[in-house]
């Protein structure tokens, strides 16, 4: 690889670390072509971008950055996979992957200002996930109005409630 496709590759590198919002470094060794091919449509799916880069470039990519202490963690083959849009997806797939391949490590990653262990991405993975979040906001908005309908309503059933039970005395007594 020439020196401009290094500088290239390197600042390619620095523009998706900027962009992401997690990163998980992962070892891919011993897996096979189908395997991977499957797990980064399953990346894609979900917005995540699983990427494997020499190990030199991407150390030159971080330096300088917050992410630079995660260079520890780039020994060996080593894939890259940037999050797009939420900061667990990218950790939950790579669990789930590794738990049905035992030749998939997870070996750190990085999550708003922090570089993860392997502990730490597994950890990010139970983190809820985006749309998780906003069904969660929704309902909070929601609660209100939805509590003050059933309030202006329990009064009603409960004088429906009231002449049932007349009704239904009334015809015991006849």
């Amino acid at each position: 690889m020439d020196r401009t496709n290094k500088e290239q590759q390197i600042s390619e590198l620095k523009e998706k670390f900027e962009k992401s919002v997690a990163v998980v470094l992962a070892d891919y060794r011993g897996l096979t072509v189908p395997a991977v091919t499957a797990l980064r449509e399953e990346f894609r799916k979900q917005q995540c971008e699983y990427k494997v880069y020499k190990n030199t470039l991407v150390v030159r990519a971080i330096a300088g950055t917050p992410m630079e202490n995660m260079g520890k963690y780039l020994t060996g083959p080593t894939a890259v996979i940037f999050s797009w849009d939420s900061p667990s997806t990218a950790a939950k797939i790579a669990r789930a992957f590794a738990k049905t391949n035992e030749k998939f490590h997870l070996k750190g990653g990085y999550l708003e200002g922090s570089i993860l262990d392997e502990k730490g991405v597994l950890a990010s993975a139970d983190l809820p996930g985006k749309d998780e979040i906003r069904a969660s906001l929704l309902a909070t908005m929601v609660a209100p109005a939805t509590n003050t309908v059933r309030t202006l309503n329990a009064a009603v059933q409960n004088f429906a409630y009231v002449l049932d039970a007349r009704k239904r005395a009334l015809e015991a007594i006849a």
